[in-house]
């Protein structure tokens, strides 16, 4: 049975919870586990993060007026980046990623 700490002017005392308390318990933290965010999730999340921040770097590249002049690379390059997630499953799938070169790099 899970216990509770009491504290009081008088001194601190572990408590059983009620049976009603541990129930709340539970469905508290089953709802907590529903929440939290697997390592996976974490892992495509920041690998999301760093592939977003590449691509606003270089949205300039492909403006119409853009002085780029093999702005089909840098496409490629921008949806090679797009698609770096597609297919992931795993945290080790997430590790593994070969990013892309940058054109002229």
């Amino acid at each position: 049975m899970t216990k509770k700490l009491i504290i009081t002017k008088n001194g601190n005392q572990l408590v059983n919870l009620t049976p009603e308390e541990e129930t709340f318990r539970k469905q508290e933290e089953q709802e907590f586990l529903a929440l939290a965010k697997s390592e996976f999730d974490i892992a495509i999340d920041n690998l999301r993060i760093k592939r977003n921040t590449l691509l606003t770097e270089i949205d300039w590249t492909v403006l119409p007026d853009s002085p780029i002049s093999n702005k089909t690379a840098w496409q490629n390059y921008r949806t090679e980046l797009r698609d770096l997630t597609n297919g992931l499953t795993t945290v080790e799938e997430v590790d593994a990623v070969i990013w892309p070169t940058k054109p002229g790099a």
